[in-house]
């Protein structure tokens, strides 16, 4: 029997082509990471076959029972009291709908404030250990919206960069075209500094946008990410002369808003484990509701958008 103690239990059937192959290339074909399975090879009980200890050698054939047990890794992190939405969540993963004003990790300045804190006490609650928060799409900490955690090395290394990030931006004035695609490299201002600037020596960053909506003074924009560099949706949209609205950072306006007008409305991937494809979206934050409401544009929401 596998351990059913806190951690993750996996179970694969060896399928007809895998017949005769050895234990680790069976796993690696079934996306289990080489790292992982370092891992797995230290407990001599982490690996079994049809509830037998196997070792990554030995040969396994047609409908043997593969069992995981995915041992949870402690980290120490103080506990937040601070209430965040959850979206979805099962036993491989969590999508967390982060307010703005709120960093993902801790730092200097936000020691028991952040995601991780939030999450660490989420794990706590159900009494199981807190673990380090996996967070694979990380959001500034003024960007709002959807964010997903993996709960285990594997489901983190199986949707390493598989996320479809999607976005809503409230840009300054009106765009032309209204539609397109934005491939412009972008860098850092200055080393060591957080400010980012467009130029043809920095790395390539695309992103696809729609308006949705505008009055004329804002635009509602759709955005997709092709690529995942920092500030990249602020960056190309203020290099356009359209920052986005409050994002002081960049040149926007801050008379509405207080904080960069972006929220991460959906994000999409196979599921890590049973790859069934899973979407998950996050409503407007209340600020961004105010101003949309303020314009007479319109709460878009969930999969009417897309």
């Amino acid at each position: 029997m596998c351990k059913t103690l806190d951690g993750r239990t996996l179970l694969f059937t060896v399928e007809k082509a895998f017949d005769q192959t050895t234990v680790e290339k069976f796993l690696l074909a079934n996306g289990i990471s080489r790292r992982a399975l370092i891992k797995l090879k230290q407990s001599p009980n982490d690996i079994r076959k049809n509830g037998v200890h196997a070792r990554s050698i030995d040969r396994v054939r047609t409908g043997d029972q593969i069992c995981l047990y995915i041992a949870p890794k402690a980290t120490h992190l103080r506990q937040s009291e601070k209430s965040v939405p959850i979206l979805y969540e099962d036993a491989d993963i969590l999508v967390f709908d982060k307010p703005a004003q709120m960093p993902c990790h801790p730092s200097g300045m936000h020691i028991n404030d952040t995601l991780a804190n939030v999450w660490a006490a989420h794990c706590a609650k159900r009494g199981q250990t807190v673990s380090p928060l996996r967070a694979l799409n990380r959001l500034d900490k003024d960007t709002s919206g959807a964010v997903v955690v993996a709960k285990h090395q594997i489901a983190a290394a199986r949707l390493k960069g598989c996320i479809q990030k999607e976005y809503f931006a409230l840009v300054q004035g009106v765009l032309s075209p209204q539609t397109g695609t934005i491939d412009i490299p972008i860098e850092r201002e200055r080393p060591f500094e957080l400010k980012r600037i467009t130029s043809p020596d920095g790395q390539r960053a695309v992103t696809e946008y729609q308006t949705l909506a505008s009055d004329g003074q804002i635009s509602l924009v759709r955005c997709v990410l092709r690529t995942g560099r920092t500030h990249q949706i602020r960056v190309h949209f203020a290099h356009l002369g359209h920052p986005l609205l409050g994002d002081a950072l960049y040149g926007g306006n801050t008379n509405e808003l207080s904080r960069q007008g972006l929220h991460c409305a959906k994000v999409a991937f196979l599921h890590p484990i049973s790859r069934a494809p899973l979407a998950v979206y996050a409503p407007f934050a209340q600020d961004l509701q105010t101003v949309l409401q303020k314009h007479g544009l319109p709460i878009l929401q969930g999969e009417q958008v897309f």
